[in-house]
């Protein structure tokens, strides 16, 4: 017996669904991928000019500073942090970037 066109139309649906599903995993995992080899080659590298960044204390916070340019670079946070320790010029400093 042969099945009904209603009943072929829904195996192509689902079969249509399967390999999405596959297709979407595969991307995710790719994507993933893709990130972690990005942040890989980007860790721990200046912004502006690529090279390595060198962590340095200040007060109790670690800022990254580049080996190159000099620029300084803050983690999230971090700009809070100083600004309560330094009360005064830098707060107003600081406001800009808030």
């Amino acid at each position: 017996m042969k099945p009904s066109a209603k009943e072929d139309e829904y195996i192509a649906r689902m079969e249509y669904e399967r390999l999405k599903q596959i297709a979407e995993e595969e991307h995710k995992k790719l994507q993933e991928q893709e990130r972690e080899e990005l942040k890989e080659l980007h860790f721990m590298r200046c912004p502006k000019c690529g090279m390595e960044l060198i962590e340095i204390k200040y007060h109790e916070i670690l800022i990254d500073k580049c080996s190159e340019c000099e620029g300084v670079w803050l983690d999230n946070g971090e700009i809070d942090v100083i600004a309560k320790m330094e009360k005064g010029g830098l707060d107003k400093l600081f406001s800009v970037f808030k």
